[in-house]
């Protein structure tokens, strides 16, 4: 049988709040099967960003994640706000938030991506952002505590092999830029 993409029946939003959002889905499979409770978390478009100081040292961030319940190693980024046209501009500003550094350029996109795409409606969008140097202090969310961390360029990928760093994104990008840097 070739492949089909799913046909939407009915779809509601079962749960409807400002950090979260549930759709549940009445679909019929290509073979004639029909679920009527398919249930899809409606997410918001995410941006991740390498970013490279001039002196190669790269710029990530430690905080609290409580789903894992650990404090995680990894690059900056969030959510791309409602109203944001440039998700090279969401990247930039959710750099500068969280660590107070900034590009002279733009981000440079690197690759976008699916998160989780039998679950999760949103993509993620990696960058990759040059000679990015401290212009301000941290800007954060009431809820964040995030500490900023310098790591030389050369120990990255160690840090990626180890599983130091263990948050998908951020290990997919992290390899991600490291080839593009050396290419």
């Amino acid at each position: 049988m070739p492949l089909e993409p799913w046909q939407t029946l009915r779809s509601e939003l079962v749960f409807d709040h400002p950090w979260y959002q549930l759709r549940r889905d009445h679909v019929r499979l290509p073979g004639g099967q029909e679920l009527d409770d398919y249930f899809v978390s409606v997410r918001p478009h995410v941006v991740l960003t390498f970013p490279l100081t001039t002196d190669n040292q790269v710029v990530f961030v430690r905080q609290y994640k409580h789903a894992a319940g650990q404090i995680l190693l990894e690059l900056p980024g969030g959510v791309v706000d409602a109203g944001e046209t440039s998700v090279a501009a969401a990247a930039a500003r959710e750099l500068l938030e969280e660590t107070g550094y900034a590009p002279p350029l733009p981000p440079e996109p690197l690759l976008d991506v699916y998160d989780n795409p039998t679950k999760d409606t949103n993509q993620s969008s990696f960058f990759l952002a040059r000679d990015v140097r401290p212009v301000a202090a941290q800007h954060l969310d009431p809820t964040e505590n995030i500490e900023v961390v310098l790591v030389p360029l050369a120990e990255v990928e160690g840090l990626v092999l180890r599983g130091d760093i263990r948050v998908s994104g951020s290990v997919a990008l992290c390899l991600l830029a490291l080839r593009r840097l050396a290419g």
